[in-house]
């Protein structure tokens, strides 16, 4: 996707500028002929540079602030300016030109829509359907609601693991200090004694050695296989592998699952209540999920949907999400209650995926001690054992 800078003119004679994406000069003139421009001149195409996605956190507080601006009457345009202070970097930068693009008499959805990625795609849906049905205040409160339950959800996540990550830096750190400084300095004085040492001892003080020498080239390999790692990961395929790995294993594989089903059915449940098509809204969500293999999965359920395959039955044929969410799912689609029971499947997703991250979190802070303790406990019994042998008569 390449962009074009344009100068068009508006249907009452003003003259505006600005960019738009297309593939080709065609798709350009007509992207800006959808959006009531009559373009006067396409100028050398450039790159679209692509800016990092937002915290989820900093969007609630925007959209939430946008929302209530308008409910209170508001003009658009001066709501997104006052929300403006509120947000930092590449977010700031996307709701100034979001701004413009008003100014130049875009509709909020395609400002939205040209934020190069600051802004998910889901909102962008939520927004639109919400200007096509009348319904932008209510749009704007479903895209706070999401925005507010994605960020709650993200940071549940990082403080149920931000001890097991904090206890395993200091494990390491411990380990590497004992192997490197105080394993040495024993090493020395059982050398100057000349007598031969336990097995046990012998192993701790060349484990120490290989560590003393080779430690810089650990370090380095560490440090390349992480930026290896995230190479990789940053191609949608290597990902789309790995993603579709993880959701096989036993315990983290439903938790992921877990995860991406409270996301995208939240989701869904905003872009219906906006009045979006269930065809499109399934498209959007896919892009919602944070984990590619559940995204196709939506996509192939999508298919069967507009195959005239009931939502539910699609959705768990494809295993695109919890079977506890897809019953509820079923129910709404009986009752005609969908967008409702779309949200309770995602809020009961989101607890059920607490509860097992918060035991699978139990489960590692003692295996995590244990490992570093009996690591410790080792060098304390080696040490010791040499300590012993030099006494008459010593083990």
């Amino acid at each position: 996707m390449t962009a074009f800078r344009y100068r068009a003119a508006r249907s009452d004679g003003v003259i505006v500028t600005g960019e738009v994406a297309g593939g080709s000069v065609a798709q350009a003139a007509a992207t800006l002929a959808d959006r009531g421009l009559f373009p006067v001149r396409l100028d050398i195409r450039i790159e679209a540079s692509r800016r990092p996605a937002a915290p989820r956190g900093a969007l609630a507080i925007v959209f939430r602030s946008i929302a209530a601006l308008v409910e209170a009457g508001v003009p658009l345009e001066r709501a997104v300016a006052a929300t403006e202070p509120l947000a930092r970097g590449g977010l700031r930068n996307a709701l100034a030109d979001v701004r413009e693009a008003l100014h130049q008499g875009q509709s909020l959805a395609q400002a939205l829509a040209g934020s190069q990625g600051a802004i998910p795609g889901v909102v962008v849906g939520m927004v639109r359907a919400g200007e096509r049905g009348s319904r932008l205040g209510a749009a704007l409160e479903q895209v706070a609601a999401h925005l507010e339950h994605e960020a709650e959800l993200v940071a549940r996540v990082r403080q149920a693991l931000a001890y097991p990550l904090l206890l395993a830096v200091a494990g390491t750190i411990s380990v590497f200090v004992i192997g490197t400084v105080v394993v040495p300095r024993f090493a020395d004085l059982l050398a100057d004694l000349g007598q031969s040492l336990p097995l046990a001892t012998r192993l701790l003080l060349t484990g120490s050695m290989l560590l003393r020498r080779f430690w810089p080239m650990l370090v380095a390999l560490a440090a390349g296989s992480l930026f290896a790692a995230v190479e990789v990961l940053a191609r949608p395929g290597a990902r789309r592998v790995l993603d579709g790995w993880v959701l096989r294993l036993p315990v983290v594989g439903s938790l992921r699952l877990g995860l991406a089903t409270a996301r995208v059915t939240r989701a869904l449940s905003g872009m219906l209540a906006a009045g979006m098509p269930l065809l499109a809204a399934l498209e959007a969500a896919s892009d919602a999920a944070g984990n590619l293999a559940v995204g196709d999965a939506l996509r192939k359920a999508r298919e069967r949907v507009a195959q005239g395959e009931p939502l539910a039955r699609a959705l768990e044929r494809e295993r695109a999400a919890t079977p506890a969410a897809l019953q509820l799912v079923a129910v709404g689609e009986a009752s005609g209650r969908l967008p409702e029971m779309m949200a309770r499947a995602g809020n009961l997703a989101a607890r059920e995926s607490e509860r097992q991250l918060k035991t699978l979190v139990t489960m590692l802070e003692p295996a995590l001690i244990v490992a570093f303790g009996g690591l410790v406990a080792f060098v304390a019994a080696a040490l010791l054992q040499a300590v012993y042998s030099l006494r008459p008569g010593g083990l």
